[in-house]
């Protein structure tokens, strides 16, 4: 431990040795995550990590960088810190995997009005689970005390992750062409958007009660099922990466299909969604008719059930679909690509 403290700073409202003794805490989370090419331990001013020695000739670095949203209101009402690290990680590395790239390390900063070591511990117990599920290292991060700018119950977490690919792999959306097949995985639940919408639905910054509220079309309370982390696809993608040709990818977060699928095929290029197809969880069908929401807007807000979408060659999607299945994702098949100027239009 250093000896370092100011009496004067934790006047002000910045404890030091708080910070120091949340580092001793998240020591043996950070070790779990511990992969080849990690070179020290955190406490430097910058996390070291070696590129992998592999046959690459042209070897890419890609990289993601985002945060968890309001979602994190959730937690703070319900006091439970351990899985919207899971979440932070989830966003970013769901990003780069959409280039083929394999995650290495991840770094994260956490701004919070007081520094609780034990809730910071929660916190980063959580990035390091989801660092875990990526197979990448959390190599660093900051964790910085803002008193007069967060109340003291507060704070926001955001992170970036950074992979490797080997360029004449990564995934060309302007080879996707008229016939091709898009493939669903299923998501874990609502992840990590849409939550300045469902908070207002339910009323949750007024009547912070309702989250304890047990649903029994949900099975859990409401608080329970809107905490469910954000699923990683990392694993199962990069193994299908290996056996199949992949046209390309795309996450689904905010701005749910519409926004989200037109990025993984070029221009004069359209997707159909067989409406029907896709797996809508109970939950979404309750914030629809809790809010009274147009099914356009679920469509364009939520990720409505699918948190990733591949696109493959008509005669690999049933290969595509089974390989999944075995990994253990709920993968089907939602639509396809036609040729038109249109982004997505369900059928």
């Amino acid at each position: 431990m250093y000896n370092s403290f100011s009496d004067s700073y934790k006047e002000a409202g910045v404890d030091v040795t708080a910070g120091y003794r949340a580092v001793e805490l998240m020591k043996k989370h950070i070790e779990r995550t511990r992969v080849e090419g990690v070179m020290e331990g955190i406490g430097g001013f910058g996390g070291l990590f070696a590129l992998p020695k592999t046959d690459n000739s042209e070897p890419v670095l890609v990289s993601g960088t985002d945060g968890v949203g309001t979602k994190l209101k959730i937690a703070m009402l319900m006091d439970k810190h351990d899985t919207v690290g899971i979440d932070c990680v989830a966003m970013c590395v769901n990003d780069i995997i959409c280039a083929a790239a394999k995650p290495l390390f991840f770094l994260d900063y956490i701004a919070t009005g007081k520094n609780i070591p034990e809730k910071i511990e929660k916190i980063v117990a959580g990035v390091s689970e989801g660092c875990v599920r990526s197979g990448c290292a959390l190599v660093g991060g900051e964790t910085a005390e803002h008193p007069g700018m967060m109340d003291d119950n507060e704070y926001d977490i955001a992170g970036f992750s950074v992979g490797i690919v080997e360029k004449s792999k990564i995934p060309d959306k302007n080879s996707v062409k008229n016939g091709d097949v898009i493939i669903a995985l299923a998501s874990s639940g609502v992840h990590s958007n849409g939550f300045s919408l469902t908070r207002k639905i339910f009323g949750i910054n007024d009547n912070a009660d309702v989250l304890l509220k047990h649903y029994p079309e949900l099975g859990k309370t409401l608080g329970e099922e809107l905490l469910t982390p954000t699923k990683i696809y990392v694993k199962p993608v990069l193994s299908l990466l290996e056996k199949i040709p992949v046209r390309s990818l795309c996450h689904i977060t905010g701005g749910g299909f519409q926004e989200n699928i037109p990025r993984a095929f070029g221009e004069k290029t359209g997707a159909v969604i067989k409406k029907s197809s896709v797996k809508i969880p109970v939950v979404f069908n309750l914030i629809a008719s809790q809010g009274k929401i147009p099914e356009r807007d679920m469509f364009n807000t939520y990720n409505m059930g699918v948190g990733m979408c591949v696109i493959t060659q008509a005669e690999k999607a049933d290969e595509a679909v089974r390989l999944l299945c075995s990994l253990g994702e709920d993968a089907y098949i939602i639509g396809e690509i036609r040729s038109g100027s249109f982004g997505v239009e369900f059928v």
